[in-house]
């Protein structure tokens, strides 16, 4: 005997589907009162702000137009040092953990945030209409009274986006001029923020020709702002469909967040007197060290270090000894499962010896950049 969809059309959390309910063909499909409704997939890689690989805090000289702060999220601003940016754990919604703060540090400037889609991430969404939601506040809203948001689109080279979309600010109220190859695929409006966390979504079609890649894109479009005034964002989301539904992970959980995350940036380090890489001497006073990235890159990452290496990093002999601070750390060679760092500059070395890079401290790390 064939079984169909239950006829019954009133069925609770409890109730038994039997027999006597079914119908082969001609039914209709119900729900259980009460049960969750739908949560769609995220597109949105850190869209909870929670995974901070580069720091928490980023200030003057960390903070520029077109600068990375939490992973996956870049400032655009109408001028260097316009907002410092944290990841709040204090100032959060209802039941949240994370949210991304900006603080204007230069009055009268428009300022804003914005991640980049992946050209593989897109497929799917391009030519389908999409919702991009996230909850928000301000701090006061005598002065950051226009907040906007934007879908864009990107139809130049795929992966190969100009990060910094803004061909010029405006005036204030007039959303900023994009760059060639950058699109609205929504009209943006002020969306008339309050003092407490709410919800806000647009709803746009992804139909410019040619897209490559998404753009997200959150701003104050005033240009008469106070010191100190803050803007407040959390639990942000792309999906299909015209409706916005509750926030995920796109990665599921914070690990797979996290994973996700190094698809485009690892920081190894940070951790006083703990090995970053191991490798050999090549001579008394220089070497090669190897990498092995726990998530597979993009694309082969470039290369760069933190902290001072004077201070903050040690040479680490076959026998455990120190061999001194390096006084040069570059890429060798980079791909994107793995990556060699040579170093010189130390001395009492043997070639063809085992040896390694040690932090001396927490301010030492290697960092491996693959942002779109």
């Amino acid at each position: 005997m064939a079984v169909g969809f239950p006829v019954k059309d009133d069925y609770v959390t409890g109730d038994v589907l039997t027999a006597a309910n079914m119908n082969d063909l001609s039914g209709t499909l119900n729900t259980l009162s009460g049960a969750a409704s739908t949560v769609n997939k995220n597109y949105l890689i850190n869209g909870g702000f929670a995974v901070a690989q580069r720091g928490t805090s980023f200030t003057s000289g960390a903070n520029n137009d077109d600068a990375y702060t939490l992973d996956r999220w870049y400032i655009l601003s109408d001028g260097n040092d316009a907002i410092d940016v944290t990841q709040e754990t204090t100032t959060v919604p209802t039941n949240g953990e994370f949210a991304i703060a900006l603080d204007v540090e230069t009055v009268n400037k428009k300022f804003g945030i914005a991640t980049i889609i992946e050209n593989k991430d897109v497929i799917g969404l391009v030519g389908n209409t999409v919702t991009f939601s996230f909850k928000a506040k301000v701090s006061a809203t005598t002065k950051l009274d226009n907040v906007k948001a934007a879908i864009v689109a990107w139809s130049g080279t795929a992966d190969t986006v100009t990060s910094d979309i803004i061909s010029a600010w405006g005036a204030e109220g007039t959303n900023p001029t994009l760059i060639a190859n950058a699109t609205y695929e929504n009209t943006p409006a002020n969306l008339s923020l309050t003092t407490s966390y709410a919800s806000y979504s647009i709803t746009a079609a992804v139909d410019t020709a040619s897209t490559q890649n998404i753009i997200l894109f959150i701003w104050s479009d005033v240009t008469d702002t106070t010191l100190g005034d803050f803007l407040y964002i959390a639990e942000s989301k792309l999906e299909l469909g015209s409706i916005a539904t509750p926030f995920e992970y796109a990665g599921g959980t914070f690990q797979g967040e996290l994973a996700a995350c190094q698809r485009y940036f690892q920081k190894i380090g940070g951790e006083s007197n703990m090995a970053m890489a191991t490798g050999g001497a090549t001579a008394a006073g220089a070497g090669n060290l190897f990498v092995r990235f726990p998530v597979v890159f993009r694309t082969a990452p470039s290369f760069a270090f933190g902290g001072t290496l004077s201070t903050d990093f040690l040479i680490l002999t076959a026998g455990g000894g120190s061999a001194g601070a390096p006084t040069a750390l570059t890429q060798g060679v980079g791909g994107t499962t793995s990556s060699r760092i040579d170093f010189s500059g130390v001395s009492g070395l043997t070639a063809g010896y085992v040896t390694g890079v040690q932090c001396s401290n927490t301010n030492a790390n290697l960092q491996f950049s693959a942002e779109l």
